[in-house]
């Protein structure tokens, strides 16, 4: 979808104004520098070139920014540290790149509030290892943690890991400042515990991909530091008996901070990739973790029930461990699925499509079924799945010969068929990664007629220009 009242790319824009406004060195033309940020990490999205890259060290950067490309209608796609998978962070042609990576500080913890504040660009794990020192935790715990920034963390909803017990990114925003597209700036959310005055607006800018607004200041929940888990493995002969463990161990009641699935073949590139040691027989494997909010015992009884359940869905082995060793090494196994992914690609056509289909829990035996019919349907190409099987949020790779143009068209049209078959089962097309490019013909599918009208006129209202990041979540709408 093309918005007619943008700036005509091939148009020359004198930027000189703009350079006057930022701070030193913010404005950045040299076409290689800005090529290089003009992409994240997701396959068949486009890229576009883009007229300039600012690198915000200030919210004063990206006020300026956004005035000046209001001023001019020039798009700006805003990014962080471009780790994302759905194409949301990519250059738009003529567009001006507002990166705010730069902004990275924690601005303050409050320890009776039980709050931070910080800066959009701050990199999760770091956050994490700051909050240590005040013996608190912020939960959301995303494969990239090591990686994303808290800005982008919020621009998707983020989830991650450990979301079973302790939720996603949307759970701990407390208020958010927002430039808007015209260079306001607002702060939505609330500053208390407690707060019902006026709409939800911090909710509009959580997930919305750079759409609605740039994010230049966070304040997070937090709570107090996680007790060290216990940790389960539970072996399978397949993975609908394993997906049926997890329906039928989550209906116990049972609340894990942690419950992972690994199919067969991540086992086979996972060990192929490190030494992990992990089962190379098995048809798929359970990781579950469990702290029994401090309790020793409670964490024992429920990893317990999580291996008798295991055991009657057909489980060949369950074994757990309170050494944290061992828990740090299936946990680094588990974050490791990523580049080990990206190197079994590399070595078996190149191609790799990364889905990312959340389904109702009680629906994940009925998803699984489907996924193995999709696959024996299309022996062009090989499928690996893992995800957050506690959260019913699965993230089936799809792997093929990225330089055959058949085998490309039937890796999209599975990738099409994985979506479907979540969409069918009650699900939704993305429960983490966002839609970005790649999926945004997908959400017009999703979406019923009056919550797409309901999309677009909060476009219309806070952005109605349609500067931010056009041509990606909402243009199929």
């Amino acid at each position: 979808m093309t918005n007619p009242e943008l700036c005509d790319p091939a148009v020359s824009v004198d930027l000189a104004p703009l350079t006057a406004e930022l701070s030193a060195g913010a404005l950045i033309t040299e076409p290689d520098v800005v090529a290089a940020h003009s992409k994240d990490w997701a396959l068949f999205c486009e890229v576009g070139t883009a007229r300039a890259l600012v690198r915000a060290a200030c919210v004063e950067d990206v006020q300026a920014t956004l005035r000046f490309a209001s001023e001019h209608r020039i798009p700006v796609v805003p990014q962080g540290t471009r780790t994302g998978l759905s194409g949301a962070a990519n250059a738009i042609d003529g567009a001006i790149l507002l990166s705010v990576a730069k902004m990275d500080r924690v601005l303050a913890v409050d320890t009776v509030e039980m709050t931070c504040s910080v800066e959009p660009g701050i990199i999760n794990q770091d956050l994490k290892r700051h909050l240590a020192d005040f013996d608190l935790a912020y939960p959301p715990d995303p494969g990239s943690v090591a990686i994303s920034s808290i800005g982008g963390n919020v621009a998707t909803n983020a989830g991650g890991l450990c979301c079973v017990k302790y939720g996603v990114t949307r759970d701990y925003v407390r208020s958010l400042t927002v430039v808007l597209a015209d260079g306001r700036i607002t702060t939505v959310g609330r500053p208390t515990a407690k707060g019902v005055a006026g709409f939800e607006l911090a909710g509009l800018f959580i997930g919305s991909e750079g759409s609605l607004g740039v994010i230049v200041e966070v304040t997070l929940e937090l709570i107090p530091a996680i007790p060290e888990p216990l940790t389960a493995v539970g072996l399978f002969p397949d993975v609908v008996s394993a997906s049926g463990a997890v329906c039928d161990f989550m209906a116990t009641g049972a609340r894990p901070p942690l419950l992972e699935f690994l199919d067969g073949r991540t086992l086979e590139v996972l060990n192929a990739y490190g030494d992990f040691g992990l089962p190379a027989d098995a048809g798929a494997m359970l990781l579950v973790q469990s702290n029994g909010d401090g309790s020793h015992d409670a964490a024992v009884r429920e990893l317990e029930r999580f291996s008798a359940v295991a055991q009657e869905c057909g489980a060949t082995d369950v074994m757990f461990s309170d050494d944290p060793a061992d828990s740090e090494l299936l946990v680094a196994a588990r974050r490791a699925v990523a580049p080990a992914m990206e190197k079994y690609a590399s070595t078996h056509g190149g191609g790799e499509l990364v889905d990312d289909v959340c389904v109702p829990r009680g629906r994940l035996r009925e998803f699984f079924t489907r996924l193995v019919e999709i696959e024996a349907a299309h022996p062009e190409i090989t499928i690996s799945t893992c995800g957050h099987a506690g959260d019913g949020n699965m993230h089936p790779g799809v792997f093929f010969d990225a330089a055959d143009p058949a085998a490309v068209e039937i890796a999209q049209h599975v990738f099409g068929e994985i979506m479907a078959a979540g969409l069918d089962l009650g699900g939704t097309i993305t429960g983490e990664h966002g839609v970005g490019y790649l999926k945004r013909e997908w959400l017009a599918r999703e979406l019923d007629p009056v919550s797409k009208e309901i999309h677009l006129g909060i476009k219309r209202a806070l952005d109605p220009l349609g500067i931010l990041n056009p041509g990606k979540m909402l243009a199929s709408l």
